[in-house]
């Protein structure tokens, strides 16, 4: 009988469930290979349970170190402290981290500590601004040097860990998982778009990051006013997170207009089918420059710096910062201009083909069996 691989995977945040959560199913559905124990840091709480009940995922620990008021001290100590002694109870052959939260960096020290090897999904992803986005730049490159085994989701992301010195042996070009995800939540309806609408074009958005807290926040609010006292057809649909800096600036200047929706943050599947309605998505999130490629929609994404040029060469995203004028017209022309909004629309997705899961569990299979 063949030696089980043992995987401990580690989640903290929503984005996190949602790019792990295809590994997880497709992990547990092959108990005759993988022994499979999920952790959650409880990093953020509220998001977190909301993922963790859509993609039906039991967890073996939960740490719940969220607090009032946390500061990245806490949370990664906090996690490091749970994680490390999480780790030695399991004793698993890998430990899976994703991205570039904290709670990834504090799984990867706590699995290094107990010298475990370490494999990082989504790996090699770079904007080269240290502060740019904070902390998550240095998350993720700290993370590289821990880890063992760098599933890529591109071949430019490979390419830059190559330049960074990490072996061709220890990376593989999987693809995203967070594309696994969004066609499992679409099922055999992904791509489609929605025709049942009543003359309504949709400006779906979302803004948290912590760089553009404060006055960035502010413009881009200044400019979503401006686009809908223009365009008597725009409807604007924005879940709002639940960080106090992004609902301080948002709801005093948006919470009144007829056709500016502000929600509570939506669970992935209900944000799915919103990605599917809307007309054109405004967003400084990262998984959304992947996810709406997939859908055909065009992506303006609301940062100085990307680590997902993949979508803005392709064609399908493109960066435009926080300045009011700038956003204000660069989604006007995408409203105003037909053949502008199809060449975006059309454009090729690179980030996956929804098999990502699969190749990530082969490489561990095999990697441990290797060793």
């Amino acid at each position: 009988m063949a030696m089980k691989t043992r995987i401990l995977i580690v989640m903290g945040t929503r984005p996190e469930v949602i790019k792990l959560a295809p590994v997880v199913v497709c992990a547990r559905s092959r108990p005759e290979e993988f022994d499979t124990f999920v952790v959650t840091t409880g990093q953020h709480r509220e998001m977190l349970d909301q993922m963790l009940s859509v993609f039906q995922i039991a967890v073996d620990f939960d740490l719940d170190i969220m607090k009032p008021n946390q500061d990245l001290l806490y949370v990664t100590t906090a996690a490091l402290n749970g994680l490390h002694d999480v780790v030695g109870q399991v004793k698993p052959d890998w430990v899976v981290v994703q991205g570039d939260t904290t709670t990834t960096l504090a799984g990867g020290l706590a699995a290094f500590y107990h010298q475990v090897p370490v494999a990082h999904v989504e790996a090699g992803l770079r904007t080269y601004d240290k502060r740019q986005p904070f902390p998550e730049e240095m998350n993720r490159r700290l993370t590289t040097q821990i880890a063992d085994a760098h599933f890529a989701p591109t071949t430019l992301s490979r390419d830059r860990l190559l330049r960074e010195g990490v072996s061709e042996e220890a990376i593989w070009v999987t693809g995203n998982t967070g594309i696994d995800a969004l066609f499992l939540t679409l099922g055999s309806n992904a791509g489609e778009t929605d025709t049942q609408l009543t003359g309504e074009r949709r400006l779906v958005i979302t803004a948290h990051r912590r760089e553009n807290q404060g006055e960035p926040m502010r413009q881009i609010c200044r400019a979503v006013l401006r686009l809908v006292e223009e365009f008597s057809d725009l409807r604007v649909v924005y879940p709002v997170h639940l960080s106090p800096a992004v609902r301080d600036a948002v709801f005093p200047l948006l919470d009144n207009h007829s056709r500016i929706e502000l929600l509570e943050p939506l669970e992935y599947r209900r944000f799915v089918e919103e990605m599917r309605r809307a007309h054109i998505i405004l967003t400084d999130s990262g998984g959304i420059q992947e996810e709406a490629p997939s859908l055909g929609k065009p992506v303006l994404v609301m940062r100085e710096t990307t680590e997902r040029p993949e979508g803005i060469e392709a064609g399908t995203a493109r960066l435009i910062g926080t300045d009011e004028e700038r956003i204000y017209s660069e989604t006007a022309r995408l409203l105003s201009d037909d053949d502008a909004y199809e060449e975006m629309a059309q454009a090729r997705n690179p980030y996956g083909d929804g098999r990502a899961s699969e190749r990530i569990l082969a490489a561990l299979a095999n990697g441990y069996r290797q060793r």
